[in-house]
C-alpha cells in the first residue's frame, strides 16, 4: 500500500527527471524502479530536514546518474553541421521560419516540443537537472538545492547558464 501511494504521488515526476537525465524511456524506467525500491528498503535512513520529495528525487538523480556512468560511449556527439544554421548555394544563411503567430497549432506544437526536448537533452547533465527541476517541474531554487545536495547559488548559476 505504501509503495503505491508513492508511486502514484511521485512516480510521473520522478519518471521525467530519470527520462531527462538518461535521456531515453527504458533506462528512466529502470532508474524510477531502483529509486522507488531504495526508497522503500531505506526509508529510515530519511532524517526530515528537507522535504520527503527532494530526498526521493535526490535518489532518483543519483540512481540515473549511476546508469550513466554504467553506459558504454555516454552521450552522442553532435556534428558541426547539426549545430551550425543552414546555409544557401551563395553562403547566405537560410531565413528560420517564424514560429510565433501560430504556436497554438496542434502540429507545430509538437514540431517545437521535439526541439525543445532535444536542445534540453544536449545540455550537459548538471546543468540539465537543474534546468527541468525548475522550468519544468516547477521547483524552488532552494528545493533543488536540497534535492541536489548544492548550494542555492550554484543552483541559480545552473538554471541560468
Amino acid at each position: 500500500m505504501a509503495a503505491e501511494c508513492l508511486v502514484t504521488r511521485y512516480g510521473e515526476r520522478a519518471y521525467r527527471l530519470a527520462r531527462r537525465i538518461t535521456g531515453n524511456g527504458q533506462d528512466a524506467e529502470e532508474v524510477v524502479q531502483d529509486a522507488f525500491w531504495t526508497v522503500v528498503r531505506k526509508i529510515d535512513t530519511f532524517r526530515g530536514e528537507s522535504a520527503f520529495g527532494s530526498w526521493l528525487y535526490r535518489i532518483v538523480a543519483n540512481a540515473a546518474y549511476q546508469k550513466l556512468r554504467g553506459r558504454p560511449g555516454g552521450r552522442r556527439e553532435l556534428s558541426l553541421d547539426e549545430l551550425l544554421p543552414f546555409f544557401d548555394e551563395s553562403g547566405r544563411v537560410t531565413p528560420t521560419a517564424d514560429w510565433s503567430p501560430r504556436v497554438d497549432d496542434p502540429s507545430l506544437q509538437a514540431e517545437l516540443r521535439t526541439a525543445v526536448t532535444a536542445a534540453i537533452d544536449e545540455l550537459p547533465a548538471a546543468y540539465r537537472i537543474a534546468f527541468v527541476l525548475r522550468d519544468v517541474e516547477g521547483r524552488s531554487n532552494l528545493e533543488i538545492a536540497e534535492a541536489l545536495g548544492l548550494s542555492v547559488p550554484l543552483v541559480k548559476t545552473r538554471v541560468h547558464r
